[in-house]
């Protein structure tokens, strides 16, 4: 199958949020510099310890952000969405990547040099105002991952997890699939459990009807009973 040709329109409509911060000759320079990658499933879009370079922004797919682990095992820290932007913090603080990002599914990224980000954000207020509050958007969303997968016990960890995937990812056609095929080895390094842990809640929670299984997809049947799961922990 031939692959679908990305217009610079799309990739401007896609970045909408930051491109009317700009002014023209901003514009100018971004469009000039546009450049858009794809990857295929599982592929690794950077790695842990490498030096960063661009903004990246997720134009269509879906991509986890994790980091490697004791023992072989990694933790999924954080999901993209379309068309959300990352890759751009470790640049701001100056540092390698701490963690990786791969593709979950079939992806397509748009990548602006950082150098030219840094441009900008030095002769653009707003623009920086906007940065700060993606950075402290992330890390709220870090913070409150953080105490609900070290505080939370395996039962509520998966409902969140579960619930987590639908506010990202939202649902298909019929209003209860979460629309997103995740491996069980990726659904536990999202919960922050073994693989096996994971298979097992699952299964419960499908055998006290709260969730149907087909395959890779998940489909809600009790959201309510699902948050209390996650609230209570």
């Amino acid at each position: 199958m031939a692959k679908r040709e990305i217009k610079q329109e799309e990739i401007i409509a896609a970045i909408a949020d930051m491109w009317e911060l700009l002014t023209d000759e901003q514009r100018t320079l971004v469009a000039d510099h546009l450049e858009v990658r794809r990857y295929k499933k599982n592929q690794k879009i950077y790695t842990e310890g490498e030096k960063p370079s661009h903004l990246l922004c997720l134009l269509e797919g879906k991509v986890k952000i994790y980091r490697e682990g004791v023992g072989g095992r990694c933790q999924i820290m954080r999901v993209i969405k379309p068309v959300e932007y990352f890759a751009y913090r470790a640049w701001f603080a100056e540092e390698k990547f701490v963690t990786a990002a791969a593709a979950f599914e079939a992806s397509i990224v748009c990548a602006i040099p950082m150098s030219v980000i840094a441009q900008l954000v030095n002769t653009n207020n707003r623009l920086a105002m906007f940065f700060i509050k993606m950075l402290a958007i992330d890390l709220g969303i870090s913070d409150e991952r953080t105490v609900n997968l070290t505080q939370k016990h395996i039962r509520g960890r998966l409902a969140e997890s579960l619930l987590f995937l639908k506010e990202s990812y939202g649902l298909e056609e019929d209003g209860a699939t979460i629309s997103i095929f995740l491996s069980r080895e990726d659904l536990a390094n999202l919960s922050n459990m073994t693989t096996s842990n994971a298979i097992r809640t699952l299964s419960l929670f499908a055998a006290e009807k709260l969730i149907a299984i087909d395959g890779r997809k998940i489909k809600l049947i009790n959201e309510e009973e699902l948050q209390k799961i996650s609230r209570i922990g």
